[in-house]
This record gives C-alpha cells, structure tokens and sequence, in this order.
C-alpha cells in the first residue's frame, strides 16, 4: 500500500515511521493510502536543514526570489487537473471544488510573486541634524505552518507563499488525513528552483503540534483548525516565545432582507451552505430571514432547490457536493443533527442516512435543513463543518444583527438587500471579521486579507496579504548619522568611468 512519507532537506524521508495513520477515500470508506507519521528527530533534522538554508535565502534578492515562486506558479497549472484528482480522492470534495482549492491558493502564490514592493521600509531624512531614519523589512528565520484538512492546497500556499517569498525558512505540518497534496506542492517548489531546505514537510498529529510550538529554533507558528485547538496552539505557542497567528472555527451568518432578490439568495445559499460538504470555516450555514413573511418564501424556494442538490463521489462531474473526509466525521455530522431535533428545532429536509449504490461505505451526509432554531440551542452555538443548514428567523434588522454579533465565532457574515443604507449600516456595526454584501462567502481577495474576530482568530495579524507580509517579517529601524569630513577631504572621492 502506498505511503505517504516527510519530505525534509530537499527529499529524504524521516526515520522509519513506529506510528501510521490512515488515508481514507470518502467515496469509497477505504483505506487507500498510509502517512508515516514523523519523530521529533525527524523535526530536528527538518530545522537544522532550514537553519542551515535560510541565511542564503535571505541573502538571495526578492526578485530572484520571486523568479522561484514565478516558475512554481507555471507548474501549479501544468500540473492542475493532477492535483485535483490527487486531493479529490483524499478530501472527498469534487474535482471542480478541488480545482477551486487549488486556485484560490494560486492567487497567494501570484501576490507573492511581487512581494518585493511589499518589503520596502520607511525612510526620514533630517530627522535631526544630520540624522536620518530608516526601517526594513527583515525574515523571521525559521518559521512553520499547521494547516487542516478542508483546505489541503489553499491553506498551506497562504502560509508558505508569503513566508518563503519573504526571506524565511518553512516547515510544513499538513492535516494527516490528507497530506498527498501539500507534500506534491512541496515537491514542485523543488522543481521550480527552491533550495533544499526552505519548505519541508512532516506528518504527525498532536505530538508533532507540540514538538513545533516548543521547538527551540522555530521563530513563529500559522494555524488554520478547530477554536479549541486555535487557543491552546496559541497559549502554548506565546508561552514558548513565538510569533503565533492562530485560524479558528465559524458559524458564519447570512442576513436575508425583505427587498432581497430570493431566487439568487437561494442559490448562492445553495453553494455556500453545502458545497465541499459544507466543511469550510466560510460556509454559511446560518440564515437570518428579516420578517416572518420573508422567512417563510425563503423556505418555500429552498426546499426544492435542496432536494436538487446531487451527492456524489468526488469524480462525477455533476455531483454538486461530495463524501466528508471520514466516518468519524460523518458520524460527527449526524450527532449533531440529532441534537438539532433533540432540541426542538424543526427538521425539514433530513440528510441523515443516505447510501450511494456502489458506494455503500462512502461517508456521505445529505443536504441537510432545520427551520425554528433558536439562539439557546447547542447546534446553533457550535459549528457543525457539515452539510446543514439552519433557519433563524429574525423580527427586524436590529436582531438580525445582533444574531452574529453576540455569537461566539466572528469568521464571516453575510448580508442580501438591495438597500445601500442598510448594507452600509450592517457592514459599519456587525461585530465580524470579514463582510460580504450580496456575496455569500466573503473570503477576501490575497492582496487584501483572511482573518475573523472573537473565537475564530488568535493573534494580531491575518493571513496572506500585507498582513502575511507583517506576520512573517520583523521590523528593523536604523538611525544613522555621518561624520561631515568637508568638502575637501581626500577620503571624499567622486568615483569617475576612468
């Protein structure tokens, strides 16, 4: 059976794995593949070659290394349809979504091609008599990423464009449930010209979480999971001395206005509520009707658009939606659908149960629908990372936007009207890291940034964009003065083409 080993100093695998993990098919419930899981010697030898490679790097102009990141951009497409058959059949999401991954991640890869006009410093000249001021961007030095499953390409290319394009070093621990890809996009930026050593790969669960946050020569740590997970990465992180933005969970909300146009509300709640499963931090899986005469036309349209919904494995090219990633995920799923009905909210589309013919152990979750939820309830408090959808119905605007205010997750929101005002009114006060108006997953584009509020983010910077430049960088200002020697000092020399 195929393994799946690290990738550290430029192509040799870690010491022989004592622990494997399984990788599934979730079309198929099968174990197609096996992770090798690495040591903390494998971690050691991943930050020695980085700490050996970085100075050079560093040292390398941001053009030149921008040239790398340009011929790694070449080869991401080249090799496109590959990859996304490759994370497909890891993830379980469909080709086109797996392509979309792929994509979005290429966007960073592309911002980060022009990176060196995003390192110029400050400068002040006469900041006093004859002193003048300036500041430059420099690396970090050894940096890692922790990235999660859902996004098995975009995620890493977030992290390891803007740091790698910027100076440093990168050591790379994928989700174990899917790790294929981001060791191939590893194995690419090799063949694009990278030097051994500045992005390696290791697999691990916890213990290799741990050994990274408290690894001595790792200056600063990304993360991308669970808000549990996000606050002890961070609180361990900090405690160690180091430079850590950490990416929770969401419970993203779309506000629905009475003037909303409802058939494009219905269908781009359609994508974002159960594309890829529903399993992003920037679904929407809460909806806010304004008004009971709003709530109940959005249901009226939502439930044939629903049960129009295909599911399918991850190659079938009509299939709107695929398997999660694993059993005990689907098993997850359908808990909490469960505690939806438990708790009193109104179940109208059930996607419990269903079996595909050929594909009887797939882990496949229908598209899922509860109306009458309420605020008290846990399956609205927590974040379900599935295919279903909930119905919160609002009275007015003002609760409407207390809804995602008030909730614990600050990720995503957003708003359907055709009314400027209330748009502008929404967007100024919603207590929320990132808006979308009239567009139902706001992931901002990656000359802007990602990042959420409350329990969806830890830390005080972003990812990608400017704020991935100032989150893999250190700033250091120089003041400097020179001796006036006169005019007619020798040591003052006009160089001449003599």
């Amino acid at each position: 059976m195929r393994q799946i080993d690290a990738l550290i100093a430029g192509g040799g695998s870690g010491t022989p794995s004592a622990r494997l993990g399984d990788i599934f098919n979730p079309s198929t419930g099968q174990v197609q593949a096996r992770v090798g899981f690495s040591s903390s010697v494998d971690l050691d030898r991943a930050a020695a070659a980085a700490r050996a490679a970085q100075p050079a790097w560093a040292a390398t102009n941001p053009q030149r290394r921008a040239r790398v990141m340009f011929r790694f951009r070449e080869l991401l497409e080249v090799h496109m349809q590959e990859l996304a058959e490759l994370l497909a059949s890891e993830h379980g999401k469909v080709v086109a979504d797996a392509k979309g991954d792929l994509l979005r991640g290429l966007e960073v890869i592309e911002f980060s091609c022009g990176i060196a006009h995003a390192l110029k410093g400050e400068y002040t000249q006469g900041a006093g008599p004859g002193i003048d001021v300036y500041s430059m961007r420099q690396p970090i030095g050894v940096v890692a990423g922790i990235t999660p499953f859902n996004f098995p390409a975009m995620i890493p290319m977030w992290m390891f464009g803007p740091a790698i394009a910027t100076g440093n070093a990168f050591i790379l621990k994928p989700s174990e449930r899917d790790p294929s890809v981001p060791v191939r996009l590893a194995e690419l930026m090799l063949e694009a010209g990278l030097p051994a050593g500045i992005l390696q790969v290791v697999h691990g669960d916890k213990e290799m979480v741990d050994a990274i946050l408290d690894h001595p020569d790792i200056g600063a740590v990304s993360f991308v999971g669970s808000s549990d997970i996000a606050h002890y990465v961070y609180n361990r992180g900090v405690a160690n001395g180091k430079r850590v933005q950490a990416m929770g969970g969401a419970k993203n909300h779309g506000i629905v206005m009475p003037d909303a146009d409802l058939d494009q509300v219905v269908n781009d709640l359609t994508g974002a509520a159960f594309g890829s499963a529903g399993e992003r931090c920037m679904a929407l899986p809460v909806v806010v009707p304004v008004g009971e005469d709003t709530a109940n036309r959005l249901r009226e349209k939502l439930i044939p658009a629903i049960a129009a919904l295909r599911v399918g494995v991850s190659t079938d090219p009509d299939a709107h939606y695929g398997p999660v990633v694993n059993a005990a995920h689907k098993a997850r799923v359908e808990g909490w659908i469960q505690t939806g009905v438990d708790e009193g909210a109104e179940l109208v589309v059930d996607g419990r149960g269903l079996i595909l013919q050929g594909h009887e152990q797939g882990f496949f979750v229908g598209p899922t629908l509860f109306d009458h939820v309420t605020t008290g309830m846990r399956a609205y408090r927590e974040e379900i990372f599935g295919p279903v959808l909930q119905i919160v119905r609002a009275p007015d605007f003002e609760t409407a936007l207390e809804l995602p205010s008030k909730h614990q997750y600050g990720n995503g929101v957003a708003i359907f009207t055709r009314n400027g005002h209330a748009a502008r009114e929404f967007a100024a006060r919603v207590n929320v890291g990132m808006v979308g108006i009239n567009v139902p997953i706001p992931v901002p584009v990656a000359y802007h940034s990602f990042g959420g509020w409350k329990r969806s983010g830890f830390g005080d910077h972003n990812q990608y964009g400017m704020e991935g430049v100032r989150f893999w960088t250190k700033v250091k200002t120089v003041t400097q003065r020179w001796p006036d020697g006169g005019a007619g000092d020798s040591a003052f020399i006009i160089p001449t083409m003599a």
